[in-house]
Order: C-alpha cells, then sequence, then structure tokens
C-alpha cells in the first residue's frame, strides 16, 4: 500500500528523535551519526525497531546529515545512505503491518545567495546525490526536514520530485517568532509547498509541542494538504554531563492531542523524543478525528521568500510595472549594459511607494532573456521582500526564472492559444505559481465581455488537465485603449463582473492601457482605476509612483471598509498630498528610494544617500555615495561613524523586531561592505587607519559542519568595525584555544545546529577555562537555551546575530550588557 494512500484513511504517525537516541547508545560528540548505519548496524535498527513497536507508522532513516554537502564520512555517501535505509527496512519487516521507511533529508547546512555563498543549484545537486541513493535503496517516501530556508526547501522538493516518483512529505523549522530563519512564515510555507506538490507538509523541531500549536494552527488553514507535528520534547538543559529534554511522554502526548485538535494529520517527535513519548502520543490520539479543513474560497496565493499575498475577490492588490522596459528608454538601456544598480532602485522605490507585487520584464530585443531575466529575478529577491510577476513570452525564460524564484510567483501569461497553453501551464503545474490568464487567442480579442469569458473557461479547462485548479489563475480581461474604441471601458467593466459573477475568480488589468493617446493619462487612468475597483477589479499592474493611482487605491480601500480604522489612508494621505502630480520623482535618479521615504527615516546622517543604499542593500550605490562623501571632502571615519553605523543600526533593530528579514538584513551588510571597501582604501591611502576592535574568534563547533549561523555573525561583527577571525566549522576545542590565545581575543563566539554537537561546544568551553584565558564566550543555536548556555558555562547566550553585535559592543566598549536569547537555528 502506498502511504499516501493510507494517509487518504486516517492519521498517520511518525517516530521520534534519531540523534538523541543514538547519544543514548554512546555517540561520541564530533562522530558522525550516519557512519552507525554500516558501523553499528545492530544499535541503528533497535532504534527503528523501537519506533515502530511504540506505533510509529513510518520511520526517517539515519540519514539526515548525508547530503552532498554536508557529509564528510569516510565511507561513500551512497553506501551510507543505503545502508540507513536497509537498516531501517530491515525493522520495517519484522514488524506487522504495513509500515514504511521515509528517506531522512537535512538542510545543507549553508546559507544559499544573495544572502551566502551556495547556489541554488549547489544546494539541488547535493540533494539529489542523496535522494537518488535512498530511492535506489529501496525507500517509499523522501522526508525533507528542519528547513530554515524556502529557497534551499525548493531546492530539496525539485531534487525529489526530479531524481524518484517517491512521496514526499516536507517540514520545516520555526524560530521563536513562527518564522524560518530567512524570515517567511508559514503561509509562505504553505503556498510555495502546495506550488511544488508536495504529498504532506508540516513543522518539526525548533519548538516544544505547546509552542508548536498556534503556529500549526494557521498552516493549517492555509493548506488543504496534510499537515505534519514533530515537535521536540521541550528545550534542552544540561544534567550530569547530559542533555536532557523537560517534556516526558505524558505531558508529550498531551500536546501531542491539542496539535491533533489544531489540525495535525501526522504526529511524530523530533530532538528529545523516545519510544516512549510516540506510545503515548499513539494511545492519547489515535482515536482523535482529523480536524475538518473549512472550504477555502477561490483565490491565489503568490509568495515571496517572507510572506503571502491573495489574489481574491475579497479585496485588491497593486502591481507595480515599473521594471518591464515597454516605453522606458532608460530601463532598457539599463538592461542592456547590464546596470543592475538602476534596476533594483525601481524595485526599491516601487516597494517603498506601496506595490504589493512587482512585475518583472526583461524584454529588450538582443538580451540572452533567460539568462538575464534570472538574474533579475534574483537581484530584486534580494532587495525587496514583495513576490513578483514574472513577465515574459518566452518559455524558456519563464522555466529559468520559475526555478530560481524563492517562493510562488505570480506568472504573466498564458492565453487561449494552444501553443501558449501547451507551452505555458505545464510549467506552472510543475514550478508553482499563479498564471495571468489573458482573455485572447487565435481570433484575437473578442469584443463581447462574454466572448472573454469563454476564452477564460476554455483555459481554465485546458489547466485542470495538468493539474491546476482554478485558484492557480487569475483572469485579465484586457484593457484596451478607450481613444480606439469609445466602448472599451464598458466592456471591459462588464467583463470584469462576469468573471466574477460566473468564475468566482480574481481578475487583473494594466490599467494605463485605458488612455493610451490621450492627454492627462494620470487622471483618466485614475478614473477608470476607480471605475474597475468598483466593478471587483482584484490586481492593478500600475506605477506605484503615481500619487493619483495611488490614491485611488487607498481611498478605494478605505471606504469599503478593507482599511481598519482609515488607517492606511491617513498614514498615506500627507505622502500623496504633499507629492502631487507633476512633482512626484520618477524613481530614475541617483536616488535609491522615493524621497518621502527619506524624509520618514531616522534623522540625521541616516537619511544620506549612503545610509539610504546601505539599509537597503543596494551594493552599487552605496559604493558611489561613498566616494562622492569623500569628494565632498569628509574623512573615512566620519563617513563610516556618521553613514554606515547608523544605516546598519536601523536595520539591525528593524531584524530585532522582526520588521526586516535575514536576507535583507545580510544584503544591507554586504552593501555596507562595498562603501567600506572604498572607505578602508582611502584610510590605507592617509595612513589613518581607525580604531581597532578585536580581534573575536568564531567557529562551528567539533562535528557540526553548519556554516550559516556563523556566517551571519561575522558579516555583521565584521561590517561594525571588528575583526574577526573565522576559524570555520568542525573545528576542535583545542584549535579555538590556540586561536583565542595566539589572537589574544577578548570574545569567542560558538556555534552548534545540532542536538548531537552541544556537547562538543561545552567541552570547548571546557578548555577555555581550563587555559585560564582571559577570553568571554557567546554561544548560540535554536537547540540551546540561556538555561542550557549557563549550565555549559557560557558568559552569553545570543538568539540571532545582531545580538551577538551588542554582546561584542559592550565588551570592547567595557559597558555591562545582559544578552538575550541563537547564532545559528536547525536539528
Amino acid at each position: 500500500m502506498d502511504i499516501r494512500e493510507r494517509l487518504r484513511e486516517g492519521r498517520l504517525f511518525a517516530d521520534g528523535g534519531m540523534g538523541t537516541q543514538l547519544q543514548g547508545r554512546g555517540l561520541q560528540p564530533g562522530e558522525t551519526p550516519e557512519l552507525w548505519n554500516v558501523s553499528r548496524p545492530d544499535d541503528v535498527r533497535a532504534i527503528h525497531a523501537a519506533y515502530f513497536a511504540a506505533g510509529s507508522d513510518y520511520v526517517l532513516t539515519n540519514t539526515f546529515g548525508a547530503n552532498g554537502a554536508k557529509y564528510e564520512g569516510g565511507i561513500p555517501l551512497a553506501e551510507v545512505v543505503a545502508a540507513g535505509v536497509a537498516r531501517a527496512r530491515e525493522a520495517a519487516d519484522a514488524a506487522p503491518g504495513p509500515r514504511w521507511v521515509a528517506l531522512d533529508v537535512g538542510p545543507t547546512g549553508r546559507l544559499l545567495r544573495p544572502g551566502g555563498d551556495f547556489t541554488f543549484d549547489d544546494a539541488y545537486d547535493a540533494f539529489a546525490a542523496e535522494i537518488a541513493a535512498g530511492a535506489a535503496a529501496g525507500a517509499d517516501l523522501v522526508a525533507i526536514e528542519t528547513m530554515g530556508d524556502t529557497l534551499e526547501l525548493k531546492a530539496a522538493v525539485l531534487a525529489a520530485k526530479e531524481t524518484c516518483a517517491l512521496p514526499v512529505f516536507a517540514t520545516v523549522s520555526l524560530q521563536d517568532d513562527g518564522k524560518l530563519l530567512t524570515g517567511a512564515d508559514v503561509e509562505a510555507v504553505a503556498a510555495l509547498l502546495e506550488g511544488l506538490r508536495v504529498d504532506a507538509l508540516g513543522l518539526n523541531c525548533g519548538l516544544g509541542p505547546d509552542r508548536m500549536r498556534p503556529f500549526l494552527t494557521r498552516l493549517a488553514a492555509a493548506t488543504r494538504l496534510p499537515v505534519i507535528a514533530k515537535a521536540n520534547a521541550g528545550m534542552p538543559r544540561e544534567e550530569g554531563g547530559r542533555t536532557v529534554y523537560d517534556v516526558g511522554p505524558d505531558a508529550f502526548a498531551r500536546q501531542a492531542a491539542a496539535l491533533a485538535e489544531a489540525g495535525a494529520d501526522i504526529l511524530g517527535g523530533c530532538c528529545g523524543t523516545t519510544p516512549a513519548h510516540i506510545a503515548a502520543v499513539v494511545a492519547a490520539c489515535s482515536a482523535i478525528p482529523r480536524a475538518a479543513r473549512p472550504p477555502r474560497p477561490r483565490r491565489g496565493v503568490v509568495s515571496s521568500g517572507t510572506h503571502a499575498v491573495a489574489l481574491s475577490t475579497a479585496d485588491t492588490v497593486v502591481i507595480g510595472e515599473r521594471i518591464n522596459p515597454t516605453g522606458k528608454k532608460l530601463l532598457r538601456r539599463a538592461l542592456a549594459e547590464g546596470d543592475m544598480a538602476y534596476v533594483l532602485r525601481e524595485a526599491v522605490a516601487e516597494a517603498e511607494a506601496g506595490a504589493q507585487i512587482l512585475d518583472v520584464n526583461v524584454g529588450v530585443p538582443g538580451l540572452d532573456e533567460p539568462a538575464v531575466l534570472a538574474r533579475v529575478v534574483d537581484a530584486v529577491q534580494g532587495v525587496t521582500d514583495l513576490p513578483l510577476q514574472i513577465d515574459t513570452a518566452d518559455p524558456a525564460a519563464l522555466e529559468r526564472a520559475l526555478r530560481r524564484y524563492n517562493g510562488k510567483a505570480l506568472v504573466n501569461s498564458v492565453n487561449g492559444k494552444r501553443e501558449s497553453m501547451e507551452a505555458v501551464l505545464p510549467l506552472v503545474a510543475k514550478y508553482g505559481g499563479v498564471v495571468v490568464a489573458l482573455t485572447l487567442d487565435e481570433s484575437g480579442i473578442p469584443p463581447t465581455a462574454e466572448g472573454r469569458l469563454a476564452i477564460a473557461r476554455r483555459i481554465l479547462a485546458r489547466g485542470a488537465d495538468f493539474g491546476l485548479r482554478p485558484e492557480d489563475f487569475v483572469i485579465d480581461v484586457l484593457c484596451l485603449a478607450a481613444s480606439a474604441d469609445a466602448t472599451s471601458g464598458l466592456t471591459i467593466l462588464e467583463a470584469l463582473r462576469l468573471v466574477r459573477s460566473e468564475l468566482g475568480l480574481p481578475t487583473v488589468l494594466g490599467v494605463s492601457n485605458i488612455s493610451f493617446g490621450l492627454p492627462g493619462r494620470a487622471l483618466v487612468n485614475a478614473a477608470f482605476y476607480g471605475m474597475a475597483l468598483g466593478a471587483g477589479l482584484s490586481a492593478a499592474i500600475v506605477n506605484p509612483l503615481s500619487p493619483e493611482m495611488m490614491a485611488t487605491f487607498r481611498a478605494y480601500r478605505a471606504l469599503m471598509g478593507l482599511d481598519a480604522n482609515c488607517a492606511e489612508w491617513i498614514e498615506a494621505a500627507p505622502r500623496l498630498l504633499a507629492a502631487g502630480a507633476a512633482a512626484r520623482p520618477a524613481a530614475t535618479t541617483a536616488s535609491p528610494v522615493p524621497a518621502a521615504h527619506e524624509a520618514s527615516a531616522a534623522g540625521g546622517a541616516a537619511d544620506s544617500p549612503l545610509a539610504a543604499a546601505i539599509r537597503h542593500g543596494l551594493g552599487a550605490d552605496a559604493a558611489q555615495a561613498a566616494r562622492d562623501l569623500l569628494a565632498a571632502g569628509r574623512t573615512p571615519l566620519d563617513v563610516i561613524d556618521g553613514d554606515v553605523v547608523p544605516a546598519l543600526e536601523v536595520v539591525g533593530r528593524g531584524f530585532e523586531k522582526g520588521t526586516v528579514f535575514l536576507p535583507q538584513l545580510l544584503m544591507a551588510a554586504d552593501a555596507a561592505s562595498a562603501a567600506f571597501e572604498i572607505l578602508r582604501a582611502e584610510l590605507r591611502r592617509s595612513g589613518d587607519t581607525g580604531k581597532s576592535k578585536g580581534p573575536i574568534i568564531l567557529a562551528t563547533v567539533k562535528g557540526d559542519i553548519h556554516d550559516i549561523g556563523k556566517n551571519i555573525v561575522r558579516a555583521l561583527l565584521e561590517n561594525y568595525g571588528f575583526e574577526v577571525v573565522d576559524l570555520g566549522r568542525d573545528v576542535a576545542p583545542e584549535a579555538v584555544v590556540a586561536a583565542a590565545r595566539e589572537r589574544g581575543a577578548r570574545l569567542v563566539g560558538l556555534s552548534a545546529l545540532m542536538t548531537t554537537t552541544v556537547p562538543a561546544m561545552a567541552e570547548t568551553i571546557r578548555q577555555i577555562r581550563a587555559s585560564s584565558l582571559d577570553a568571554k564566550v557567546v554561544v548560540g543555536g535554536a537547540v540551546l537555551t540561556q538555561e542550557y548556555a549557563d549550565k555549559i558555562g557560557a558568559d552569553y547566550y545570543a538568539k540571532d546575530a545582531m545580538q551577538t553585535v551588542r554582546v561584542a559592543e559592550s565588551i570592547f566598549s567595557n559597558s555591562p550588557t545582559t544578552p538575550t536569547p541563537q547564532l545559528a537555528t536547525g536539528h
């Protein structure tokens, strides 16, 4: 029986933790767990057998770290993976009833570009090698787990889908704020994974069952797919030299029952859970009926790497049109010359002006559109967290961009021509997305609203053949110029009403087409925009820098009760009134953000072009702004203290408040680095090297090869002017001590991702203390708590990279600090 068929019949139960079970059987700090598949097969088999005996329907193989980027054992990866599948299969075959073996695929431990140095293709290849070996060895499904980055998650799912035909389950690991390390909320995760057509999705690790429940409730409301919950047994603490967890089997089972009632269809456990925990969960939850999912309205959901945006008949959104070279000479030239800075300024300006989705089109004759579109999509996603509308008539360009897109994109477009449907719809089905359906076909654009509705129906029917649902479409009834046909506006408005009443689907229009050939186009556009909104328009492709268009949008939402207490209108009105139709900047100058935004930022030099460029992650602009300030007579140290550091502070505070996410934080750090290169060169020329802060030693502890947390910390510390000595990953305690002694370091930062490597962190701290070094130690990782950090002798526990910066600042300024909770995240 296929596990999908069994899941349709009722609730499934998974296994519990593997790493902590191996530790209980003698796994040593720094030892590679996957090697036990070969060297200690009886122990691995016994753990699986115990979970099956406890009631698990499926178990995860001991291959969490066996991907091509992470695994560093002495035995070939394929052999270790095959051995892991074999041990689980032996236990499954010995258990009564149908039992399944899930190939466990964990994260690479690397941060993908643009924030890191690992590419999407690197991640894909790493996952594909493990999945191919596991599928060949006889795994029944692929279980992707503990993911903290939606782009890496996408790489893993595509590797599974393209490497084998096995069912795919995927779970992510949340931080305390309910978001992934890179900022995605559960709605964004649901949109991405539903679009990629996984078989079940959910949450694992990171949180105990009580703290997981509110986020799982939101996840269950955001998806139709079966939901998985594999919580930790609370949080770890150190007790008698070993790691223990604070939620026992009975308490865990009671909290798991609450997860079942909140919508979990598959229940299991993660770090710290044992066969006793799973047996208690099975006993407590077997009789709980699976939660019924209320029907969802027909709406399309698109997402970025951080959040989702719904396209529905109940509200309206703005799609920024400015990254489209049609009629824009400066943008055409920028694309032809590879001037990415110009493109990114447009993206930032549109985002700051209120767009909720950005259209991206690079259709300039003579360009390599697949390469340029992919590059622009990558770059724009680095400076804004808005979802994108990928706009191209080239299927090759569309596929390349969709593959690399971090989220679930809006696709512009498909039409009723057979050639278009056969080229576009399979790509949307494979990569996920909501596709704009243009109501035209081989005969052109029908002159009537009924004719356009008929084409929409035909596109929906063909989409169903590829597995697409009506909510995977948004209908464009096509906006034609009123100057060419006086009845055009009436036909468009009637078509909008028909699509809404007959299909119940959202609609989209390129509104500004209505005024082509007329004087006073901005006024005509705004008037027609209001009429279209009244007729049910869901999304408008407009210029968000137009005060007339944005005033219409804001006023409509306020008047229709979509803007609670008119708060958005009250905030936007002064800016819109001050701008005026003629005075509004066109975002084509060197300024990376609209003047209205600059005026609202933190005061003083934080408003400078350099500070703005850093805040928005515009590296080329930051470098040029630094040159301009030096040319104007500012000293390098004055620029650093007056512009660079204040800008980083603004971004850092936003990150701490949850209004800025990790990719934007890292892009801001990169922009600051670009400015620093210019300023440091001038410092070297003048012989003034400025104040030295450091050195600080950073290392990922012995046995752990995850770079994410450490690399984020390094980037921020360096951009705050600290000298950092990065020892890398899998660093022995003796090497940390030697480096700290040699460099006279006052601060050592230690990172660990996995439960199995936390003891190595404790040993490193023990050796630092034994060496009598005058160095403070800051530690972090999702498996850590303040209590655990205290128990192993750390001086500070930092919950994120910015908190580590605060610790460093306090130490090097000789002022006290009280850091609060994690340099990394993970399993």
